[in-house]
């Protein structure tokens, strides 16, 4: 920190008890009093330097006990300051510093210090130190910039604030290595006034590594709020880039909000606490007046902020139950970036009076509908179709639409085993998300089942209503099995499953058969390129063999399905719901698998037409291998 030294005598005063002595020599004539400390002096040093004195000591009473005496509750920087002001006026040695000058420089305005009482007056020598040291160094201009919280409307006065901040604003927005040295001291390598790297204090020339545009931003939060505002402010003026004040005023909330990190150790959030800013450890009104001010401060941009450090508000901003508006921002923020949060982000606890459930859907809810509204607007109106194909065939990551659903659907699972979770709350939930979000239903399926498996009253209708939520079309195969043999869903929903397992199962026979077609026909024509290779031809026999095993296990498994459905459908005649033949029909045509049966019995005899062919194909070509081996032998 530079200093500049003042005066050239050696210190004549003696502190004893709340008074001060000037030990000269010469009794006292005056003596003035400054809040609780008393400065025994002499008339003539300080009238030869402020006007102020000058018209209190002419203005003194003339009574005995209160001749010689002056008050001055007002003066800034309070006791401390006239010291340093006396010594001055003494002529005593002093050091100007970026920690003082400040006070001085006020106190000096206060006393009316100025050239008419005499030649480099106070005034003069505070004014020249901050213009040509102080303000030229953006270490300086910090610590005189701290300063003047005491001393605020003295220093707006003065234009001493404005000065400070602009000339940090200036330093922020400028390459750290243009204006000299030091900047900030993080036990880097010291540097000349030019930027060039000292070794044992001489300059090698060589230039430093280019600080990150952050480097500012720890020196920057020990400000106060107020201070830390006007300084964003001047920032924001001056073009700097929206994402780097976004960086500063989350710098800056990490520091002052206990709890915003989870991660964040104790000892260092509380370690990081600025007594000069918001006391140590700030008060709940405090943290809910920094919480609004950082929504204000927060530019209203996708990506600029991460997204666990804005749930991270979110979260503190509900447990402080600061201004509902402000809440509101904050989900709108995070709606906007919610493909980028984690199951856990979500994850919030309810912090209502109410407490109906354990988390807070409500507000995933809100945060959700922000995030659909956002992704509309960003795709023009286009229609979901056409957003969900170009996105997931052409781009090598899953679009952001589908992201956010499978997110939703692990949340769903999470909140489902919660008893006071109501039904309407849950598909609420689980039917914002569009149906071209979802490329399959396993999540939300999973949801559902651990929803009926915590909420066992719910009665057929309501289970009906809830499965509905999921396309049974959109099962894996996988979850097709599962469900078929889930006793919680509702006897529609697994006839609906059993049909579309069915129908899975022979498209996959199907696809294997033509699969085989392909196989058959490169094989013939790797035989007519090598000719009779025995080692070829025993290769090719066992990878028939292995789809044929394949094949068949897929053949029993269909039907094995058929079996489930037949003795289905005589449990459902028994049941006397309708009568005659026509029970089986009536139920067909109200689950509408009517016609669809009759593709798929058509297709099933397709597929099987086609096995036998091959099957045909296959004999012909064993029979020909025969042939050819035996004519060979009979050649030896």
């Amino acid at each position: 920190m530079a200093c500049v030294k003042l005066g050239s005598k050696n210190d004549a005063f003696q502190r004893q008890g709340q008074a001060w002595f000037c030990t000269s020599g010469l009794p006292s004539d005056i003596i003035v009093e400054v809040g609780e400390m008393s400065f025994h002096l002499h008339k003539f040093p300080l009238l030869s330097r402020s006007g102020v004195m000058e018209k209190m000591v002419a203005e003194a009473p003339e009574d005995q006990e209160e001749r010689g005496v002056i008050k001055i509750p007002d003066i800034p920087g309070g006791a401390k300051t006239f010291e340093m002001v006396a010594k001055f006026c003494y002529g005593v040695k002093l050091e100007l510093t970026a920690s003082n000058v400040v006070y001085l420089r006020c106190a000096a305005e206060r006393l009316e210090m100025t050239e008419e009482y005499g030649e480099g007056n106070l005034i003069c020598q505070t004014e020249a130190f901050l213009n040509q040291v102080v303000l030229k160094s953006w270490k300086d201009s910090l610590i005189a910039l701290q300063t003047c919280d005491d001393i605020l409307s003295y220093a707006d006065e003065l234009q001493i604030t404005k000065r400070c901040i602009e000339s940090l604003a200036i330093k922020a927005s400028t390459d750290p290595s243009l204006f000299g040295w030091p900047i900030v001291e993080h036990g880097g390598p010291m540097q000349s006034p030019g930027g060039s790297v000292l070794w044992n204090g001489i300059s090698t020339g060589a230039r430093p590594k280019n600080s990150s545009l952050d480097w500012w931003y720890e020196d920057a939060a020990t400000l106060s709020l107020p201070l830390y505002k006007r300084l964003i402010s001047v920032m924001e003026s001056r073009g700097i880039k929206q994402e780097i004040i976004a960086g500063s005023v989350t710098s800056y909330a990490k520091r002052y909000i206990p709890g915003l990190n989870r991660r964040q150790g104790p000892s260092e959030s509380s370690s990081r606490l600025a007594p000069v800013a918001l006391g140590t450890p700030p008060s709940e009104d405090e943290q809910k007046l920094l919480l609004e001010e950082i929504d204000r401060m927060l530019p209203m941009q996708k990506s600029l902020v991460p997204t666990k450090l804005l749930f991270g508000l979110l979260r503190t901003s509900m447990i402080l139950r600061v201004n509902p508006s402000c809440i509101s921002n904050l989900e709108k923020r995070v709606g906007m970036q919610l493909d980028q949060a984690t199951l856990e982000d979500l994850l919030m606890p309810n912090f209502s009076y109410s407490m109906e459930t354990l988390y807070n859907v409500d507000c995933v809810q809100r945060i959700l509908e922000h995030f659909l509204a956002v992704d509309q607007i960003a795709h023009g109106g286009a229609s979901p179709c056409s957003i969900d194909d170009e996105q997931l065939i052409g781009s090598p990551s899953l679009p952001p639409i589908t992201m956010v659903a499978k997110l939703i659907d692990g949340y769903l699972a999470e909140v489902a085993p919660d008893v006071n979770l109501k039904l309407p709350k849950f598909q609420a939930l689980a039917a914002a998300v569009p149906d071209y979000a979802r490329p399959l239903d396993d999540g939300l399926y999973r949801a559902i089942d651990i929803y009926l498996k915590s909420h066992p009253w719910l009665g057929e209708s309501d289970r009906e209503q809830l499965c509905r939520l999921m396309d049974c079309q959109k099962l894996s195969l996988e979850a097709c099995t599962h469900a078929a043999q889930n006793e919680r869903l509702p006897l529609r929903i697994i006839v609906q499953v059993l049909f579309f397992e069915q129908l899975q199962l022979r498209t996959s026979i199907a696809g294997c058969f033509l699969v085989s077609d392909n196989l058959d026909g490169s094989r013939q024509l790797r035989s007519g390129i090598v000719g009779s290779n025995e080692g070829g031809w025993g290769t090719a026999v066992r990878e028939n063999q292995v789809l044929k095993v394949g094949m068949d296990n897929m053949r029993m498994r269909v039907s094995e399905l058929e079996k489930e459905c037949s003795n289905m459908r005589q449990e459902i005649e028994k049941l006397g719901r309708t009568k005659g033949s026509s029970a089986w029909g009536n139920m067909s045509k109200k689950f509408g698998f009517k016609l669809k049966s009759q593709m798929c019995s058509a297709q099933e005899g397709s597929v099987s037409n086609q096995y036998n062919g091959n099957r045909k194909t296959e004999k012909l070509k064993n029979s020909q291998g025969k042939q050819k081996r035996t004519a060979a032998i009979s050649n030896e």
